[in-house]
């Protein structure tokens, strides 16, 4: 299944998406709420519900309920208003390649833990135009990841049970102001303002019950399903990253156990993969510079137009644009030596 949140007369409303049509849920049944957020918080029983509702728009059993074209509503975040959001540092071959890139060796700890870190859950946007200060268009990356929705509440959660806490998946770009991730992070705090402007996910979410056919055995050693999900990002419409979801080391499963060790995870809560491999023009640049010294670095531009599409998920297409009221609130200083996420 299928769900989104699309905005018509200046009003929320989450939807089941079917090929091109919408079917309101608030239309369905009046114990479906207008917010992605409450439906999430209604747990198993809401989600089960709306499974059965979809089951009946498929088999064609529900003609006469009133419809909205894809194309003629704009379509938001599926979930505009998170509970919070976590971004993890889950595959290997990006942590690697950047700290190669950096003339770090790979740090051990990653094969320890899986880590993660918060991010602006305010900063929330679907597809579209995003306006940006003139100091985010300092190095300004794209990140190609997926994020898990959780679905039910819980605390301690152990791997083994925890891909049951995920209501459903969507696609993560967790855009980066580099050159102020650059300077703050010399302060071993943050990221902060490198990464809490904007983080798109969308277009929708896709339940898990959709994903089990591309289940995967987890890498070994590692606990929970994993997912045989092509990953691309284009940039005007050129190809500039290529991945697979398989490709985590840490499971989403392994991610949430960490997450909830003494605390509780609530429906509405978003956690982020973190980047695939190749998955930033910040590896990307880094591994030509070091093949090539003359390597002619890539970084987003006022008005490029940039797509990232995972199988099974769709695609979030997204336009970066200066602020009219742009103005540069930080003295940038020159500096190679930083972390990335």
């Amino acid at each position: 299944m299928r769900l989104a949140t699309y905005l018509k007369d200046g009003k929320q409303h989450v939807a089941i998406l079917s090929g091109e049509h919408l079917y309101p849920m608030e239309k369905l049944d009046n114990r479906f709420p207008n917010s992605m957020l409450e439906f999430l918080r209604g747990e198993e029983k809401l989600m089960e519900l709306a499974k059965s509702f979809n089951n009946k728009i498929i088999k064609g059993d529900l003609t006469g309920m009133p419809i909205r074209e894809l194309k003629n509503v704009e379509v938001l975040a599926p979930l505009p208003n998170p509970a919070s959001v976590r971004d993890a540092y889950a595959f290997r071959q990006h942590v690697e390649t950047a700290r190669k890139n950096r003339g770090a060796d790979m740090i051990p700890e990653f094969d320890q833990f899986p880590i993660f870190y918060f991010t602006n859950h305010q900063a929330i946007v679907g597809g579209g135009e995003i306006e940006l200060m003139s100091d985010h268009f300092q190095k300004l990356d794209f990140e190609l990841e997926v994020a898990i929705i959780i679905g039910k509440k819980g605390k301690n959660i152990l791997a083994e049970d925890a891909d049951d806490y995920i209501a459903g998946f969507t696609i993560m770009n967790d855009f980066s102001a580099r050159q102020l991730q650059m300077e703050e992070m010399k302060l071993n705090l943050g990221p902060a303002k490198g990464k809490d402007f904007a983080t798109a996910i969308g277009p929708y979410m896709v339940t898990t019950d959709e994903l089990e056919v591309k289940v995967v055995t987890a890498k070994s050693g590692h606990i929970g399903k994993a997912y045989d999900l092509h990953m691309k990002c284009t940039v005007n419409d050129t190809v500039v990253s290529e991945g697979n979801l398989a490709d985590m080391d840490w499971t989403f499963a392994e991610i949430i156990e960490r997450a909830s060790y003494g605390v509780e995870l609530f429906p509405g809560d978003v956690i982020g993969s973190g980047t695939v491999g190749t998955g930033c023009f910040l590896e990307l640049n880094g591994t030509g510079k070091r093949g090539d010294e003359n390597y002619q670095e890539q970084w987003l531009q006022d008005g490029d137009i940039i797509e990232l599409e995972v199988e099974c998920l769709g695609k979030l297409k997204n336009t970066v644009s200066r602020s009219a009221s742009d103005h540069s609130i930080i003295a940038l200083k020159k500096s190679t030596n930083y972390e990335e996420v």
